[in-house]
């Protein structure tokens, strides 16, 4: 039988994943918005002859909210692309082991993200940095969001990790070729309790 998380961690997650929501449907918002502003730009400068001032600097800006709003969620469904040619192939602790590793690789490779990320952030905000061209827009939300996203993201990599970690201890329940079919065909549900007995079926819907 596998460990369960207790309160704090549960409630840890779900305070993550409402906030992992909330900035993923305003990147959504201002997904939308480039899209549309793009359209118009590209419209106004083929036909008219006139560009849409400010098109290009607030769409450099607003990919950071889409790109980096996106990952926290992406991880709670475990969403994220991965080769499962070998996965599937070996037991629960097995997965468990590859999850810990592919946890902790990630802990590493955005925490050094972060530490980069957080100087950009500073050093933007001391100099004012904004952008060159017919509108100036100023560089250092977007440098901030990066900083959150990054953070936000983190934190849910060690949420997963403690959950995988447990696993590896105390075994769980395997995904198979047909829940990764199942997956494929399937569509995503609602992620499941970030738990040793509910990983399977979470990961199966990532």
């Amino acid at each position: 039988m596998a460990s369960r998380p207790d309160g704090h961690e549960r409630m840890t997650s779900r305070v993550v994943e409402r906030v992992a929501l909330a900035i993923l449907l305003v990147g959504g918002l201002g997904l939308i918005a480039s899209t549309v502003l793009g359209t118009a730009d590209v419209v106004g400068t083929q036909v008219f002859g006139v560009p849409v001032p400010g098109a290009v600097e607030l769409t450099e800006s607003t990919m950071v909210l889409i790109v980096f709003g996106a990952l926290t969620y992406t991880q709670i469904r475990r969403s994220h692309i991965r080769v499962e040619l070998l996965y599937v192939r070996v037991g629960a602790r097995g997965q468990a082991a590859m999850d810990v590793f592919a946890g902790m690789t990630g802990v590493l490779f955005f925490s050094l993200l972060l530490w980069q990320a957080v100087n950009e952030a500073r050093y933007s905000v001391e100099i004012d940095e904004s952008t060159f061209g017919l509108v100036r827009m100023p560089l250092w939300p977007a440098r901030i969001i990066l900083v959150a996203g990054t953070g936000l993201l983190i934190l849910q990599l060690l949420i997963d990790l403690a959950a995988d970690a447990r696993r590896l201890v105390h075994g769980g329940t395997a995904i198979s070729v047909a829940d990764v079919i199942n997956r494929e065909i399937g569509g995503i549900g609602d992620p499941s309790p970030p738990d040793g007995d509910d990983h399977a079926g979470r990961a199966g819907r990532a």
